[in-house]
């Protein structure tokens, strides 16, 4: 599944280019998932716990048939912070793969990440 959401990336990125804002690759991408069969949905949060209690909320860009977390960047350097982030939503949501996506380059770069 997570080739096919890079392809989508791919054809988001080759149509758009380089240079917009993070929120408008997230809402071509998720029309692009759509658009090849995929369930999507955008902005899903995902409680972080402690002892069994609610200590946080973690708000993932996109999750992908329920399986996949997506998580975009238009910056001009993905950074250790970037991968962190990735982790703890996966360990927050217990789903065993994600995505870095980052827009902000001449040549979208992926990241897959696993828990």
């Amino acid at each position: 599944m997570t080739e096919k959401i890079i392809g989508c990336a791919f054809a988001v990125s080759n149509t758009l280019g380089h240079g917009f804002l993070e929120n408008v690759y997230k809402n071509a991408l998720a029309l692009e998932i759509e658009a090849a069969g995929l369930f999507v949905r955008k902005e899903q949060p995902f409680p972080a716990h402690y002892r069994d209690n609610q200590v946080g909320l973690y708000i993932a860009d996109l999750v992908v048939d329920n399986t996949v977390i997506v998580e975009l960047k238009a910056t001009a350097v993905l950074t250790p912070v970037h991968l962190s982030q990735v982790l703890n939503y996966l360990k927050a949501c217990r789903l065993p793969v994600g995505l870095i996506l980052n827009f902000g380059q001449p040549r979208l770069e992926v990241k897959r990440v696993m828990r």
